[in-house]
């Protein structure tokens, strides 16, 4: 599965990037994930379907605020900076609507509890 962005009004949810335009590595480092590898981790497991990874940003500044994961049986995890809670609290929401809307594998479970990330 290619990475889906989604519009949610104040946020929008992208897939973590490092690229010539973005590089999200600082912000996610800030949140505990230092693998520098992490961007292209997170675009294999979208790819494999083992994972979905998405950065919450701002939408006029693009500044990054959370980060949060979708499992394939439907655990969410996230976790936000400092002044991103309200970030969070939208990216789970939308990520929930994105499962229960059968964005998963067949048979999945309905997302659960929100979970905080595990840095790598």
């Amino acid at each position: 599965m290619e990475p889906i962005e989604i519009s949610a009004g104040q946020f929008y949810l992208r897939a973590p990037r490092a690229d010539d335009r973005i590089d999200d590595r600082t912000s996610l480092a800030d949140l505990g994930i230092s693998d520098p590898d992490h961007v292209e981790h997170s675009l294999g497991e979208w790819h494999a379907g083992t994972r979905y990874s998405w950065v919450v940003c701002e939408t006029t500044s693009g500044e990054p605020l959370a980060h949060v994961t979708l499992d394939p049986d439907g655990a969410i995890a996230g976790l936000a900076h400092p002044d991103g809670e309200e970030a969070l609290d939208t990216g789970f929401r939308v990520v929930t609507a994105f499962a229960e809307a059968g964005n998963l594998p067949h048979g999945a479970p309905s997302p659960g509890a929100h979970d905080e990330i595990e840095p790598w």
